[in-house]
This record gives C-alpha cells, sequence and structure tokens, in this order.
C-alpha cells in the first residue's frame, strides 16, 4: 500500500458513515508525535506531517477512505494503579502527583497515572495501595500536563 500523507486532520462533522472502523493504538507519547511514519495493523502507512502541538486524542480519525476510518485509540501500557483508602489520601496522592506534573485518570476508587519505579517506591514508602498495571491511558503524556 502506499503511505498516505497526512497534514491536517478530517472534520469529525464531515465523516462518511457506515465505514469499517480500523483502531490504530498509540500510547500517551506516540500520540504526541505527529511528525513521523505510523503503519496502522492492517500495513496501511501514513506520513504524518501534522502542525507542532497537535495531540492525538483517542477517537480521532486521522484519515478516511476506500470504506475505512483509520482512528486513533489508546493502547495497553504501563500504569501506576493507587487506590486511595480514605478522601485524604486521595488528596494527599493528587498533591504528590501534581507537584511533580504527572497527568491522573481517576476512575472509580482509583488513580491511575504512567508508570514510574522511582514514584511508585516513593508511593509505596508513604504507605500507599499502589501496584504496577497493563490498561490503556487517556490521560496527557509528560509534559502535556495542564493546571
Amino acid at each position: 500500500m502506499e503511505p498516505i500523507l497526512i497534514t491536517t486532520l478530517p472534520d469529525a462533522g464531515n465523516r462518511e458513515q457506515g465505514l469499517e472502523t480500523v483502531p490504530i493504538p498509540l500510547t500517551a507519547a506516540d500520540r504526541r508525535r505527529v511528525r513521523r511514519l505510523l503503519t496502522a495493523p492492517d500495513g496501511q502507512a501514513f506520513y504524518l506531517a501534522l502542525p507542532t502541538g497537535t495531540v492525538l486524542r483517542p477517537g480521532t480519525v486521522l484519515w478516511a477512505g476506500g470504506g475505512k476510518a483509520y482512528m486513533v485509540t489508546a493502547a495497553e501500557e504501563d500504569l501506576l494503579r493507587v487506590r486511595p483508602r480514605t478522601l485524604r489520601e486521595a488528596a494527599q496522592v493528587g498533591h504528590l502527583l501534581g507537584n511533580l506534573h504527572r497527568d491522573i485518570v481517576a476512575e472509580g476508587r482509583f488513580i491511575y497515572a504512567l508508570w514510574d519505579e522511582g514514584l511508585y517506591h516513593r508511593l509505596r514508602q508513604k504507605g500507599f495501595a499502589v501496584e504496577r498495571v497493563q490498561g490503556p491511558f487517556v490521560g496527557n503524556a509528560p509534559g502535556e500536563h495542564a493546571h
């Protein structure tokens, strides 16, 4: 298959209906890399040449055509999963991770962040219930935090 050059993302409002969706799993860090060669699981290659600052969010369609829509999804990656036992612990974990400019995803009774060995040991040392798990991270990659 000939690589397809992508310099802009298609308008979400003008999407064709009934297209086969081809998921392209990307890690949080990879969703920031918008100038590179990317190959979809079906072998279709894309030359990404998107504007600086573009972030590919899960659900973003990169390209649609030929009966297919190529959509960004969150890939499985190593995560820290903290289960605060109290509201106070949740605030302490949020404060610690926020001071380190780590993005989090709060889901149910858990707080997720991208895996970091040193951070894991720091959280354990402070007595938090923390473990390493695999899963999709839909938060921001390092360097992409917001206040």
